[in-house]
């Protein structure tokens, strides 16, 4: 048979395979999205030279066709922000509030890993101030925003003051975000405390997140479109000057992470376990390369897991626990990148935040980390919350959904980074370290085909408690802390 006739029954099999050819498989939703704003950016630009701002193509294409199907994409995401946040942040906080879970090393885990958040959040909005991305940018041109429904004349006192709501159902109508977390909040911890007794409920719950998910699917299966519409308009009235100020953002963010992991994190380590940072960054480089090409905390998590067991000296029963956790919980890459949006659009729409906005932003971006799925396009709709929770626009968040994959490889290489020094910190406390292990010179990648098929839990939900299978977090297997014993003070 000549070659022609193998390829074409090679096809064949593969089309039934449901595999195909690599030049025939569809673009990913990611692939579609660069490629939307892409096109945006082009289109957009050509249309700021070609087209005159009074012609019927300007009023009917762009200031109308493009301002509709663009405006409904942001009330799509807006639609969403409620109902996830309460829910995702009611079924997290009934997860941990187990108190198995929340034991010795649970509680210093989860606290740490929300004080690392804090500090990312902080460290953002500090570069951006100083680098002042948003600068130059207009966006007042193509949206109008009513100073008065910012969250610019708070003092701290108030904001304080207003993080407990007095009505939960107006704060919902109102899209108050710091009432409806704590809301959200008391009510999770409470549902976790009560366990089998209100089964009922944490099958709603946890079902009704499960609904926001697929939902949040649907959203972004229009996402490219909707995001060319919000491209294409913003260009064509900024033309050529709105590239810069993006570069600056995207600088911005990465510069962040960079300080994030060259300071924070090597300054815990040092402080926490006296080991040689930098040794451990040559250990952990494999592992943060292999999650900057996936951008996928969860894949990440079996590489991350034997990394620091066989080349950092750490007992696997520390990091069954605080691996699979953090890559719930720890999102210090994506508030980071948070925080320098808020400044971003705050100064491309010359909105001036006050600091209790500002420690607003940071207390929403933590808090918001606990309940945060680790599924695409989540990410989105927790910045479109932190937008809310100030005040800023909506629009701000499609021109950052456009570059969010480029800044997405970084943050998930952080987010991983931040989940082994935690673990580093909590064995050495809890006296789990083998630091003649961690000084070992041996720097080689754990590889990847040697992993196999591991025991060792990769959700929060398999090594969480073991109730009825319809109640939140007990779905998985026995509780792998049950036989610690107390270790030994070291001399």
């Amino acid at each position: 048979m000549d070659g022609e006739g193998m390829q074409t029954m090679e096809d064949g099999r593969a089309a039934k395979a449901g595999i195909g050819p690599r030049w025939r498989r569809k673009p990913s939703l990611t692939a579609w999205i660069l490629i939307s704003l892409a096109a945006g950016m082009v289109i957009g630009i050509a249309c700021s030279i070609a087209v005159p701002a009074d012609s019927a193509f300007d009023a009917y294409v762009i200031e109308g066709v493009l301002y509709v199907l663009g405006q409904w994409f942001i009330r799509l995401m807006q639609m969403l922000v409620v109902p996830l946040v309460f829910c995702s942040i009611v079924c997290g906080a009934a997860s941990m509030s187990d108190p198995k879970m929340l034991g010795k090393v649970g509680a210093g885990t989860i606290l740490l890993y929300l004080c690392t958040t804090a500090l990312a959040v902080i460290i953002a909005i500090l570069l951006a101030q100083a680098v002042s991305p948003g600068i130059g940018l207009d966006m007042n041109a193509i949206v109008k925003v009513d100073p008065a429904a910012t969250a610019t004349d708070q003092t701290m006192a108030d904001m304080l003051i207003n993080i407990i709501p007095t009505n939960i159902v107006s704060a919902m109508g109102n899209g108050t975000m710091l009432q409806i977390i704590f809301f959200a909040l008391v009510l999770g911890f409470i549902l976790g405390r009560l366990g089998t007794k209100v089964a009922t409920v944490n099958r709603f719950f946890t079902q009704f997140n499960a609904i926001m998910m697929y939902m949040i699917g649907l959203v972004l299966k229009v996402a490219p479109l909707g995001i060319f519409c919000l491209i294409t308009r913003t260009f064509a009235n900024l033309g050529l000057e709105g590239i810069l100020p993006m570069v600056k953002f995207i600088g911005t963010v990465y510069l962040g992470l960079l300080t994030q992991l060259l300071v924070v994190y090597m300054l815990i380590l040092f402080l926490f376990t006296r080991l040689n940072p930098f040794h451990f960054l040559r250990k952990m480089l494999p592992v943060m390369l292999f999650a900057f090409s996936t951008s996928s905390s969860n894949a990440t998590i079996p590489l991350n897991m034997e990394t620091l067991e066989a080349k950092c000296g750490v007992d696997p029963k520390v990091v069954s626990f605080t691996i699979p956790l953090g890559a719930t919980i720890n999102m210090d890459g994506t508030a980071i990148m948070q925080g320098v949006a808020v400044i971003f659009v705050a100064q491309a729409f010359g909105i001036d935040l006050s600091l209790a906005a500002l420690a607003t932003v940071v207390v929403t971006a933590v808090t918001a980390s606990i309940g945060t799925a680790g599924v695409p396009g989540v990410g989105t709709i927790m910045l479109a919350m932190v937008f809310a929770s100030v005040g800023l626009p909506a629009e701000g968040v499609a021109m950052i959904m456009g570059i969010d994959r480029l800044l997405d490889m970084g943050r998930t290489a952080i987010n991983i980074t931040g989940d082994a020094v935690v673990t580093m910190v909590m064995a050495k406390l809890t006296g789990l370290l083998d630091t003649a292990v961690f000084r070992n010179r041996d720097y080689a990648a754990v590889s990847t085909a040697d992993l196999g098929e591991s025991a060792e839990p990769v959700t929060v939900g398999d090594f969480t408690s073991h109730g009825e299978p319809t109640e939140i977090g007990e779905e998985g297997a026995p509780d792998k802390f049950a036989a610690i014993e107390e270790p030994r003070p070291q001399r």
